[in-house]
């Protein structure tokens, strides 16, 4: 009886220091959806607490970032839902302008990526965020997602040949003259 409470508690433990220690990353993966400050972390928040109190659905410990991944997807739609907000592809597209001139090179093609993702249609922008910066595998974000691996492997190729055309202007130059291809982040 001692055992299994202790395992029982150790679990919770575990659990709730993955849970803190998911919290940036969800933060930043809110913020990369919906370029919002304060909307990302409400999202978060709202994320943390429906984890902590469902924790015990989670089947799978191993899966458990993916899970994470997945509510926070979850409340993203329950808000839009909650706006009752019919937005097409097109409306969704968020333009970032607020890059300093005094920054340096680094930040500058930083502030031009992270514009060129802003972008992309919601659908395309969730998949590129999960899989090339999180580096979810194409099942997790199928699972986080709750969209088949056809769909998620689709969106991606379309997002990175629109993320190609946008950045087309910050290909890197080689000694040649010619412009160099840009190098995949996974």
């Amino acid at each position: 009886m001692a055992v299994s409470m202790t395992f029982g508690i150790s679990r919770r433990r575990a659990f709730r220091k993955l849970v803190g220690n998911s919290r940036d990353r969800l933060y930043r993966m809110a913020y990369a959806w919906t370029h919002n400050s304060n909307l990302a972390d409400d999202l978060v928040q709202q994320a943390l607490c429906k984890a902590l109190t469902n924790r015990r659905q989670l089947k799978d410990p191993g899966a458990a970032e993916a899970w994470l991944f997945r509510i926070l997807s979850n409340c993203l739609k329950d808000h839009y839902r909650a706006k009752r907000e019919v937005l097409t592809e097109e409306e969704l597209v968020i333009v970032d302008n607020r890059t300093p001139e005094h920054e340096t090179e680094e930040q500058q093609l930083v502030g031009k990526v992270r514009n060129a993702v802003a972008r992309l249609p919601m659908a395309q922008r969730q998949v590129i965020t999960l899989v090339d910066l999180e580096g979810f595998t194409y099942a997790s974000v199928s699972d986080i997602l709750e969209i088949p691996v056809g769909t998620v492997m689709s969106r991606l190729c379309r997002g990175r040949r629109a993320l190609r055309e946008l950045l087309i202007d910050i290909r890197p130059q080689r000694e040649d003259g010619r412009t160099g291809n840009l190098k995949r982040v996974k």
